[in-house]
């Protein structure tokens, strides 16, 4: 059946483009038509299903690019899932799951669970047993032996492992190969956030096996050494891309910046939902200094994808506009953050021809919320309606898992 949407205000997603009022018209789980409610009116079927929300905004679905559906975002959340059975954690990965969809984000990008267990609920989706957003999965990163987050199974030594276990990922289903570089605090016992867990060589033969695999490689790198060699290698985004010294101290690098931005490498901060409350923790000056480096790497033209290691102690599941709003603090201006949170975002994972924007033959993600999102970016906070696919979240809910 058809569905159509009008309300006061379409964005189509890219900045600037939009119709007030206007329309859109879904068969299934396309978008087959946008523009000017009269336009799409004279596209649609006689008795197409019609939603009309006078004040409201119709957009894109969100895209968050990196999250953790593994994690509880509790004091510990290593602990929690090493406690979980695998049918216990995917039914709480299903849970989270289902709260960023609620939310209004219509595509995850989940960048390590244990074992690959992300693909049995990324199946569940895509065959409506359960509802969810799109799932890009990258099953166990890649870590040394008692690495960060080896807990999640992927550790690796020397090339033979590593080219096995970008196999293995790759026959578990993986979308993306995610490569620990550096330490974590997610492992508070393993290595240092500053410390290197691959030598040059080692990042550039996981990014030859992947890219044979026709899978991209997201690195999740802090130090300045390290993702200049990540660069290097040609990583296809670097999460969190702190640009830090030895010593913890910023050392932002004009070269690596400019070489990012020739080669289309994406920069994914994966800033917390509770960034206030890491701020205040680390005090103004070195807040200051990531404001300053997220406007460093788009002067320099590198591409930003929206994402917020849900699933961390500091960053909730379902909680995206939290997140858009360092942003907002930040100086963005309301048009520019919601597109890195669609298309943008879309885009940088390689889904722009899926996802990211409403344009015919494009998936039919969408969100509508009262009001206007460009004077108000709180009206995003709760959704008068999400569709995944064309299905509507959550009247036409599926039974979970």
């Amino acid at each position: 059946m058809q569905q159509l949407l009008s309300a006061h205000q379409l964005l189509v997603g890219p900045r600037g483009q939009r119709f007030s009022p206007g329309a859109l018209l879904i068969d299934d789980d396309r978008i087959t038509a946008v523009g000017t409610v009269a336009e799409v009116e004279q596209r649609a079927d006689p008795d197409a299903h019609r939603l009309d929300h006078p004040q409201a905004t119709i957009l894109p679905g969100l895209v968050n690019g990196h999250v953790h559906l593994g994690f509880d975002s509790g004091a510990d959340p290593a602990a929690a899932l090493r406690a979980s059975t695998d049918e216990e954690l995917l039914a709480a990965m299903g849970q989270r799951a289902r709260l960023h969809l609620a939310a209004g984000v219509t595509t995850i990008r989940d960048l390590g669970d244990r074992d690959g267990l992300i693909t049995e609920l990324r199946r569940s989706v895509e065959r409506g047993e359960v509802a969810g957003p799109r799932i890009r999965a990258a099953c166990a990163p890649l870590t040394p032996p008692g690495g960060h987050c080896s807990f999640l199974g992927g550790e690796v030594s020397g090339p033979e492992q590593i080219r096995s276990r970008v196999r293995d990922n790759a026959r578990r289903g993986a979308d993306v190969i995610k490569v620990m570089a550096n330490g974590g605090q997610t492992s508070p016992d393993g290595p240092r956030m500053t410390d290197a867990q691959f030598t040059p060589h080692e990042l550039s033969l996981i990014v030859e096996q992947a890219h044979a695999l026709g899978l991209p490689v997201a690195v999740h790198a802090y130090t300045s050494e390290v993702i200049a060699a990540a660069v290097e290698a040609g990583v296809d985004t670097v999460e969190h891309c702190t640009f830090m010294g030895p010593d913890g101290a910023v050392d932002l690098r004009d070269s690596v910046a400019a070489t990012m931005a020739a080669r289309d490498i994406a920069a994914s901060p994966a800033l917390p939902s509770q960034w206030r409350a890491m701020w205040d923790k680390l005090g103004p000056e070195r807040s200051q200094r990531i404001a300053e480096r997220l406007h460093w790497l788009r002067d320099h033209g590198v591409p930003l994808l929206f994402g917020s290691d849900a699933g961390v102690p500091v960053s909730h599941h379902g909680d995206p506009v939290s997140t858009l709003e360092l942003y907002e603090h930040i100086g963005v201006p309301p048009e520019r953050i919601l597109e890195l949170a669609t298309t943008a975002s879309a885009r940088g994972l390689g889904l722009a021809a899926e996802t990211g924007a409403l344009r015919p033959g494009l998936a039919a993600d969408v969100v509508v919320v009262d009001g206007d999102p460009l004077v108000d970016l709180q009206k995003l906070r709760e959704p008068a309606l999400v569709l995944s696919a064309g299905r509507a979240f959550p009247d036409g809910r599926p039974s979970p898992l």
